[in-house]
C-alpha cells in the first residue's frame, strides 16, 4: 500500500460524516498524510441578507419558516451540558480529527484561490477525495497524482444535482443510491468507481435515508480507497443520459412532507395531537424555567427497542425521529451512562435533567441505524440483549404475536463492536422469558446462561438486568431474589415511571418511547413529567 501516502480532501463547512469518513480511511490503510482544505466563505451581513432576500422571492412564503428554523437551530447549537468522559463518538469530532499527528488542516475562503492551489501543490497528494464539497474545478482535482474521487449521495448517472433522498421519494422509487465516481469538468460525470443502495422503507423520510446514505458512503468511499492503494480500483463511463435535479421549493418540500404524513397510522385525531403536544411543551417550558419550584432530582431511563423505518409501531422509532431525539437529549439533558446511576445513594440536583439511554432485545437496527446516531450526538446507550436470539433467524414472541416475519437480528461481532465503540451490553435472558411465569429453575437456568454467555462474548464484569416484557407482573420479590443471587448488579423494569430521589439498583425504573412521541411529548417525557 505504499503507492497511496498521502490523500488531500477537499471539503465546506465538514459534516460529522466527512470526519468519520476520514477516521474509517485512515485505520484502514495504514501510514496516510492528510491535508483537510476547509472553505469556509466569506459571510458578511450585507451576503447573508442578500442572499436570503433572493431566496426569498424565488421562494415565496414557506422559506420564512424555514429561515426561522435555521437561524433557532444555529442558536441552539451553542448550549448544551458538558460531555461525560469517555462519551462515545469523539474520535470523530473535527477537533479530534484536527488533531491527529498525521492531519494537517489547511481552511481558506476560496478553494481555487492561488494559496490554496499553492498549498495542495506543495502537499504534492496522491489522492484527492471531495467530501461535502462545493464543485471542484480541474486546476484542483488534477493536482493529485492518481485523480480524485468524489463520493455522490445519488445514483448516477439517473440522479446528478443535489438534494439526496427528496427526488427519488418524490418519485416513489424503491431505493436511494450512493455512487463514488472519478471527478472530470462535469457536474457528476465521471466514471463510477463503486456504487450501492438503500432501500426505500415504507415509512422512510428524506432525513432518514440521508443519515442511512451517511453510513454507506463511509463505507463506499473506504473501499474505493483501500482499492486504490491495492492498485485494484477500476472505473466504468457511466452510461448516456440521465438527469440532473435541482434544490426543490419549499413548496415541494412542504407537499412530500404532507405526503409522507397522511400514511402515518396516527390514532390521535389531528386536534388531539396539537391540545397534547400544546400541554406538554407548556410544561417542559415551566419546568425550564429557572423559578420553576424546587422538585426532588429525578433521572429518568428511557427505553427504546428498534429504530426503523419498517414499522411504527410501540417498539419502534423511526429513524429521522431518534436522531431528532438523541439531539434533544444533548441539548437539553445530561445523559448518564446507566451503570453510573448504581453508583448514586441520592440522585443529585442538576442544571440538566438526568437521562440514560437504554435498548431492549438485540434488533440488528439498533446497530445499522441507531448506533451512527448516538456516535453522531455523542449519547451513551445501554443494550439489553437476548442471548439465545443474537446471530439467529429467531422471532421474538412480541413481533409473531404482532404478525410480523422474521426482523433481523444482531451478531456478537455487531455488539462487539459497540462495547469497542464504548457502549454496554448487558443480560435480557436467552429466551426472552416471563420471569414470573417459569419455573424456577428455568429462571435460574436462563439468569446463569444469559451472563455467562455476556461475560465470555464481550468480557465484561458487572452485568445488568433487565427482566422480558418488563411489567409488574413479569417480575416477583422471589424472582429478584434469584437475579440477585445470579450475581447481576442491578434489575432494570419497563412498566414506565421515573426514579426520584434515588436510584434503587434492583428496582430501575424505565419509560417506554414510541414513534408516536413528539418532540415536546419526548422533551417532557425525557424530563420525567406527567
Amino acid at each position: 500500500m505504499k503507492s497511496l501516502q498521502r490523500i488531500v480532501v477537499f471539503t465546506q463547512d465538514p459534516p460529522y460524516s466527512v470526519f468519520r469518513n476520514i477516521v474509517a480511511i485512515d485505520r484502514a490503510v495504514p501510514g496516510l498524510t492528510w491535508l483537510l482544505v476547509i472553505r469556509r466563505p466569506r459571510r458578511t451581513l450585507a451576503r447573508t441578507l442578500g442572499n436570503q432576500w433572493r431566496r426569498l422571492r424565488h421562494d415565496g412564503w414557506r422559506r420564512v419558516p424555514l429561515l426561522a428554523a435555521a437561524v433557532r437551530s444555529r442558536l441552539q447549537r451553542r448550549h448544551g451540558p458538558p460531555l461525560a468522559d469517555g462519551a462515545p463518538g469523539g474520535e470523530f469530532t473535527a477537533a479530534a480529527v484536527a488533531g491527529m499527528d498525521n492531519v494537517r488542516v489547511h481552511r481558506v475562503h476560496a478553494l481555487h484561490a492561488p494559496e490554496s492551489l499553492d498549498t495542495v501543490r506543495a502537499f504534492r497528494p496522491d489522492l484527492g477525495l471531495t467530501l461535502s464539497a462545493p464543485i471542484v474545478k480541474p486546476a484542483l482535482f488534477e493536482l493529485p497524482r492518481l485523480g480524485t474521487l468524489n463520493l455522490h449521495k445519488g445514483r448516477l448517472p439517473d440522479h446528478r444535482g443535489v438534494m439526496p433522498a427528496f427526488w427519488e421519494l418524490w418519485h416513489r422509487e424503491p431505493e436511494v443510491g450512493c455512487t463514488v465516481h472519478r471527478v472530470d469538468a462535469g457536474l457528476d460525470t465521471g466514471p463510477i468507481v463503486a456504487t450501492t443502495s438503500v432501500p426505500c422503507a415504507r415509512y422512510s423520510t428524506v432525513k432518514g435515508l440521508r443519515l442511512a446514505l451517511d453510513e454507506v458512503g463511509i463505507d463506499l468511499m473506504r473501499d474505493a480507497v483501500v482499492a486504490v492503494a491495492r492498485g485494484t480500483l477500476t472505473a466504468t463511463p457511466q452510461s448516456p443520459g440521465g438527469h440532473t435535479y435541482r434544490r426543490p421549493t419549499p413548496t415541494e418540500q412542504h407537499l412530500l412532507a404532507r405526503r409522507l404524513a397522511r400514511d402515518l397510522p396516527h390514532r390521535a385525531t389531528r386536534p388531539q395531537r396539537i391540545m397534547r403536544d400544546t400541554v406538554r411543551r407548556s410544561m417542559w417550558t415551566a419546568a425550564s424555567l429557572p423559578a420553576w419550584p424546587v422538585r426532588t432530582p429525578r433521572v429518568t431511563v428511557l427505553l427504546y427497542h428498534r429504530v426503523t423505518d419498517d414499522a411504527r409501531d410501540d417498539l419502534s422509532v423511526g429513524i429521522e425521529q431518534f436522531d431528532r431525539q438523541m439531539a434533544l437529549l444533548r441539548r437539553h439533558f445530561q445523559v448518564v451512562p446507566l451503570a453510573d446511576l448504581l453508583r448514586l445513594t441520592t440522585v443529585p440536583a442538576s442544571r440538566y435533567p438526568l437521562v440514560s439511554v437504554t435498548f431492549d432485545d438485540g434488533y440488528l437496527d439498533n446497530f445499522l441505524n441507531a448506533v451512527p446516531i448516538l456516535l453522531r450526538n455523542r449519547v451513551h446507550a445501554t443494550f439489553f440483549v437476548a442471548t439465545g436470539f443474537i446471530g439467529t433467524e429467531r422471532q421474538f414472541p412480541h413481533d409473531v404475536g404482532r404478525g410480523y416475519g422474521p426482523i433481523p437480528l444482531m451478531t456478537w461481532d455487531n455488539l462487539r463492536a459497540m462495547r469497542n465503540a464504548g457502549f454496554a451490553i448487558d443480560a435480557h435472558t436467552v429466551n426472552h422469558i416471563d420471569c414470573a411465569r417459569e419455573p424456577e429453575a428455568t429462571v435460574i437456568e436462563e439468569l446463569a446462561a444469559s451472563r455467562d454467555t455476556v461475560r465470555r462474548e464481550l468480557g465484561t464484569g458487572g452485568i445488568l438486568f433487565s427482566y422480558p416484557y418488563g411489567g409488574r407482573e413479569n417480575m416477583t420479590p422471589a424472582r429478584l431474589g434469584l437475579v440477585k443471587e445470579a450475581g447481576f448488579v442491578g434489575c432494570v423494569s419497563a412498566y414506565g415511571g421515573v426514579n426520584v430521589g434515588t436510584v434503587e439498583r434492583f428496582d430501575i425504573r424505565r419509560r417506554g418511547i414510541h414513534w408516536e412521541y413528539s418532540d415536546a411529548g419526548f422533551l417532557a417525557a425525557a424530563a420525567g413529567l406527567p
